[in-house]
C-alpha cells in the first residue's frame, strides 16, 4: 500500500465535543433544552422549531406501526482499500458501530406505515455521516428489489455527507447501482418516496434522493450536492440566504413537499395510501 499522503498526516486530532447527560443547546436559538422534553418533542425545539438530526431507530420507531422487519441485519462492510490515515478505517467503523449500536449507516426493512405495508430505510447521519459506501448501496438496492417482488412502495429517508471516502471508487459505484434499482423499479409502475432530512448532500442527493416520485423534505432540512463554500470559491458568485435549505428548495420547485416532524407519518400514510390505490391492485 503506498505511503500515507503528506495532508493526510499533518491533520491534527479533532477535540472532543463536551457533551452534557441532561441539557442540549438548540444550535438555532441557543436555547438549553432539557433532553427527556427534548425527546418527548421528537427532537423538534420548542421555541425555534429547529429539528435536530434524528438517529436512525429513533426515525423507524416514528414512522413504522410497530411491525418493522430488518433485512440484511447483518451485511456489514470490509476494507477493500486498507485505507489508513490518523486511524484505520476499520478502526473508524468499529468506533462508529459502538457510538450508534448499527453496523452500517442505513438501516433497511419492511413495515406497515398508516396501515399500508411499505418497504423502508432509514439512513443514519451518526454512522460516518451517513456516507454511501458498498453496505450501504447495497442495503438500498436489496430492499428496493424486495420491494419489487413484494409489489411494496419504498419509502427513502435519507441523511448523508456523501460518498464514503475510505471506500474509494467503490463507493462512487453506488450512485449508478441505486440509480439503476430506482429504474427497474420505476418500470414496473411500483411508487418511490424519498425524505429528505437535514443533512442530504453529495452522492446520495444526486442518485436516489431526487429520484423518487414524490420528494419531501423536513423542515429546515440542508439539502444540496457541494457546500457553499465550495460553490462560493467556484461559481465566485454570493449565492442568497438559505439557498440549500428545504423551504428554498420548495420555493424553487426541486422538492414537492416540506413537512414537519411531527405531522411525518400522516403525511407518508395519505400519500402511500394515495400512490398504491392505482400502483398496487388489492
Amino acid at each position: 500500500m503506498a505511503p500515507t499522503p503528506n495532508w493526510l498526516r499533518r491533520r491534527s486530532a479533532k477535540p472532543e465535543p463536551q457533551s452534557d447527560a441532561l441539557w442540549e443547546i438548540c444550535p438555532s436559538c441557543k436555547e438549553r433544552l432539557y433532553k427527556k422534553d427534548l425527546a418527548d418533542r421528537l427532537y423538534v425545539c420548542p421555541k425555534c422549531g429547529h429539528h435536530f438530526r434524528l438517529r436512525a431507530l429513533d426515525r423507524i420507531a416514528l414512522l413504522a406501526d410497530g411491525d418493522f422487519t430488518e433485512l440484511a441485519p447483518l451485511l456489514a462492510t470490509g476494507d477493500p482499500l486498507e485505507w489508513s490515515d490518523r486511524t484505520s478505517y476499520a478502526n473508524k467503523i468499529a468506533g462508529d458501530r459502538t457510538k450508534s449500536g448499527l453496523l452500517e449507516a442505513v438501516v433497511v426493512g419492511l413495515c406497515s406505515i398508516e396501515g399500508v405495508r411499505t418497504a423502508l430505510g432509514v439512513m443514519d447521519f451518526f454512522f460516518r455521516g451517513g456516507t454511501m459506501g458498498s453496505v450501504v448501496g447495497e442495503k438500498i438496492t436489496l430492499l428496493i428489489e424486495e420491494a419489487a417482488r413484494q409489489r411494496l412502495p419504498v419509502v427513502l429517508v435519507t441523511a448523508s455527507g456523501g460518498a464514503r471516502m475510505e471506500e474509494g471508487v467503490i463507493a462512487l459505484m453506488q450512485l449508478a447501482k441505486t440509480s439503476a434499482a430506482v429504474e427497474r423499479f420505476a418500470a414496473l409502475g411500483l411508487p418511490l418516496v424519498t425524505v429528505l432530512t437535514d443533512p442530504t448532500t453529495g452522492g446520495v442527493s444526486a442518485s436516489f434522493g431526487f429520484q423518487a416520485d414524490v420528494v419531501i423534505a423536513e423542515t429546515g432540512a440542508a439539502i444540496g450536492f457541494a457546500g457553499r463554500r465550495v460553490i462560493d470559491q467556484t461559481i465566485r458568485q454570493k449565492l442568497p440566504e438559505g439557498f440549500q435549505s428545504a423551504e428554498f428548495l420548495l420555493e424553487h420547485g426541486q422538492v414537492d413537499m416540506v413537512v414537519r416532524r411531527s405531522e411525518l407519518k400522516s403525511a407518508l400514510g395519505k400519500l402511500l395510501k394515495f400512490l398504491t390505490q392505482e400502483a398496487v391492485p388489492a
